[in-house]
């Protein structure tokens, strides 16, 4: 599903990553942790293709990164998912029209600002609603929501786009604990249920072991870690959070 094998990546000039040689399957839950400005998002928004390619080989959902044109960019970014740390919904609409709002690619853009939404799309909203336990905010405006209530709101839009694989860019890092841990709940529900691939930048080491099936660390643009989430022990996180500053 993705491959990176002796990648650099990068923004204009500067280096972020190097050496990156990582491949992950469909279906697995990978969390990627170290310290601020390792290089954790740079990794999870190259995903997207958003992230200039230096030298390796890249390859997502079949299509090579390298050299990859915008059709083809446009089409991959259609089978993506992101969730950011500020949720980006629509603070004026409702918990329904910013999940539906995810489904743009197939319903016409005049039906959706007339908000004529047909019979298996609101179906298919309320099956997301409900992995999400939002339905019954359905008529609720976002901007009246708690923080992991939008958050989750975000889970259920991304869904709604029916991805293959959804990139979290620290979704519980401005929760509380409990609607942080709910929202880790739900990722993995999402995960298990939809076969969808989950890879989120996590600050908080016990989520990734307790939610994921794998972990990377990342430290000073580098790989120092990958593997099941049993085998991070306190040595090796010490590793992956020691910095030279």
């Amino acid at each position: 599903m993705i491959k990176m094998k002796n990648l650099t990546l990068g923004y204009k000039k500067e280096v972020i990553l190097k050496d990156v040689n990582i491949k992950i399957k469909k279906g697995e839950f990978i969390g990627i942790i170290g310290p601020s400005g390792a290089g954790k998002s740079t990794l999870l928004m190259a995903i997207t293709g958003g992230i200039k390619v230096f030298d390796g080989k890249f390859e997502v959902l079949d299509y090579d990164l390298h050299n990859i044109k915008k059709k083809n960019l446009r089409k991959l970014r259609e089978q993506i998912g992101v969730i950011f740390q500020g949720y980006n919904l629509v603070d004026r609409l409702n918990v329904l029209d910013n999940v539906i709002s995810g489904m743009l690619k197939e319903i016409p853009l005049t039906r959706a600002i007339l908000k004529f939404y047909k019979k298996k799309e609101l179906k298919k909203a309320k099956e997301f609603m409900d992995i999400v336990d939002m339905s019954k905010y359905s008529l609720k405006r976002c901007d009246e929501l708690s923080g992991g209530q939008r958050q989750r709101v975000a889970i259920a839009r991304a869904l709604a786009a029916q991805p293959k694989i959804i990139l979290a860019d620290e979704p519980v890092s401005a929760l509380d604990p409990k609607s942080a841990k709910k929202v880790m709940t739900i990722l993995k529900k999402v995960n298990e249920t939809y076969g969808v691939t989950v890879i989120a930048n996590l600050h908080h080491i016990e989520y990734a072991k307790e939610y994921c099936t794998r972990v990377i660390g990342v430290n000073d643009g580098l790989i120092v870690f990958d593997d099941k989430c049993e085998n991070l022990s306190d040595e090796i996180i010490d590793k992956i959070y020691t910095t030279n500053n």
